[in-house]
């Protein structure tokens, strides 16, 4: 089974003249057949650290935190992995009054253009099923089930995908820490103009685009 990580950075605030509003949103995607090979990356990370570092991770990685080596090598290993990679920029400037308005709507649109990209570019095949773990973003039971049955059901009807969707915390899930650094290294191209991370990974990039913008 085709296994789909999917992660977000930035927020969708809109005041942007409020402090630590993001100009930009991203969501991510990593696409792999074999989840155990993430498993791996990140228990390799691991093992490099001293036992204090260990000690201070609690067992997870979160690209915000990490220094730029670690970073750098998590993602330098990732792109030697048979893995597809699929971004969606968003820039909020210009996103339409009610859109912005409607912050849940807005985001399970965004991901779901991005999942129907899988069906584009023949990453999945129809009537096959697609695990797709998200990153929690939500602690309302009600959004989470919702988002999962929004992109389900659209999965179906627009692109004959079987998508089975799994909301996580990155805690049980090594693969969304993996896509975590992934797209923390492609906001920071968009939001602060460092590509540095991003060309790591550039040759496992199939798509990069931009809507509303």
């Amino acid at each position: 089974m085709t296994t789909v990580y999917l992660d977000e950075s930035g927020d969708l605030g809109f005041d942007l003249d409020k402090p630590g509003t993001s100009r930009s949103f991203l969501v991510t995607i990593i696409v792999c057949e074999d989840p155990d090979r993430m498993d791996k990356l990140v228990t390799k990370v691991f093992r490099g650290f001293s036992k204090t570092q260990v000690k201070h991770h609690h067992g997870v990685l979160h690209a915000y935190t990490e220094d730029p080596p670690t970073r750098r090598k998590l993602l330098g290993w990732l792109a030697q992995e048979p893995v597809s990679i699929l971004v969606i920029h968003l820039d909020k400037t210009r996103v339409y009054t009610k859109m912005s308005e409607e912050k849940h709507l807005l985001y399970n649109y965004v991901v779901n253009i991005l999942l129907g990209r899988l069906a584009d570019h023949h990453l999945v095949r129809p009537g096959e099923p697609v695990r797709v773990v998200a990153s929690q973003r939500e602690t309302s039971p009600f959004l989470n089930a919702n988002f999962a049955a929004y992109l389900t059901s659209n999965a179906v009807d627009e692109h004959g995908i079987d998508l089975v969707v799994e909301i996580k915390p990155a805690s049980a899930e090594k693969g969304l820490q993996v896509v975590d650094c992934v797209s923390w290294g492609l906001y920071r191209k968009y939001e602060s103009g460092d590509s540095s991370y991003a060309d790591i990974i550039a040759g496992r990039i199939i798509e990069e685009s931009s809507i509303y913008g």
